[in-house]
């Protein structure tokens, strides 16, 4: 997750393009696990547990993130968990999953939900 949060750290809420953005443009490549037409599920390049994927918006409508939202985006926010939802059933998480959002200009670039399961997942960590 280093290399995520040093772009996190290193972007400036802006309208260039994020590498979430790439992403979506198939610029760079993934490991798509889930696609429709307003989200993109992929697998994470360094996975924090057995299963870890993100799923990003393909249309922000200015949301980088949580703390940003605005009622307008309601939409994109109860499509991103659910698709989470979907997810998790298509991986078998029937034991269950945890939902990261991450926020604020050390945590985000680009507003995505990280789904991480298949094993137990300890609270408080540490």
């Amino acid at each position: 997750m280093a290399s995520e949060n040093e772009a996190a750290v290193a972007a400036v809420p802006s309208d260039s393009p994020t590498i979430f953005d790439k992403i979506i443009n198939k610029e760079i490549p993934s490991k798509v696990v889930y696609e429709d037409d307003k989200v993109l599920a992929f697998r994470d390049i360094d996975p924090q547990a057995p299963t870890h994927i993100l799923i990003i918006p393909k249309v922000k409508d200015g949301l980088t993130g949580l703390s940003k939202a605005e009622e307008r985006h309601c939409e994109i926010l109860g499509r991103l968990l659910y698709t989470a939802k979907l997810v998790a059933k298509q991986e078998g998480l029937e034991d269950g999953f945890r939902i990261v959002i991450n926020d604020g200009p050390n945590g985000v670039f680009h507003i995505h939900v990280h789904l991480l399961g298949g094993r137990q997942m300890n609270w408080p960590p540490g």
